[in-house]
């Protein structure tokens, strides 16, 4: 079979969420904006799953467009493990033809995160440009599980969220410890100019 066999449809977020949360490395969509989402089929059954949302962190569009709507991040993709070889390039190339046709976005971002091994190997082969490494960022390890360094600050009403406080407790009794991460290659693609 080839990739090309394939169909890609445009689908709303509830219907890509929970593969994505089965497929993806990350296991979790919580906190993503998913402004296009899209839907990868053999027949009916779903074997891939994409969405492009605005990018992660505040001001950080402004790297590569005037304007922020300009501007948009390939989030999370994931194929079940035995689809053909090149089934990732063919969904990405399909969904920046769409963006392309039905968008004014000029730039789609996407990073490869080192953390996990990923060097960025299928962007490249989807003609994307390789900007730069991003260094590390700082998390907390806590009970088998990672959180952003901000997570300690996290307030609600003027005060320290619970789970908030449990982690100052945790990293005050060492029970939760600080790591730096590998960091994340950052890549692009002109949609226009």
């Amino acid at each position: 079979m080839s990739a090309t066999q394939f169909t890609v449809e445009p689908v709303p977020r509830s219907e890509v969420a929970a593969f994505i949360e089965q497929w993806h490395y990350s296991g979790s969509i919580n906190g993503c904006i998913a402004d296009y989402c899209f839907g990868l089929y053999d027949g009916m059954q779903m074997v891939g799953a994409m969405f492009y949302g605005r990018m992660a962190m505040a001001n950080q569009w402004r790297r590569f467009a005037d304007k922020p709507e300009e501007v948009i991040e390939l989030r999370r993709l994931c194929c079940i493990d035995d689809t053909p070889k090149n089934t990732e390039s063919y969904f990405i190339g399909w969904t920046l033809r769409w963006l392309k046709k039905h968008t004014q976005i000029k730039v789609v971002v996407s990073y490869a995160d080192a953390e996990y091994g990923h060097s960025g190997t299928i962007y490249k082969a989807s003609n994307f440009q390789l900007e730069g490494k991003r260094a590390g960022a700082k998390v907390i390890l806590y009970q088998g599980k990672r959180y952003h360094d901000k997570a300690v600050r996290t307030m609600y009403k003027g005060e320290l969220k619970p789970f908030a406080k449990r982690l100052v407790e945790a990293l005050e009794s060492k029970q939760a410890v600080y790591a730096e991460t590998a960091g994340k290659y950052c890549y692009t693609y002109r949609l226009r100019k």
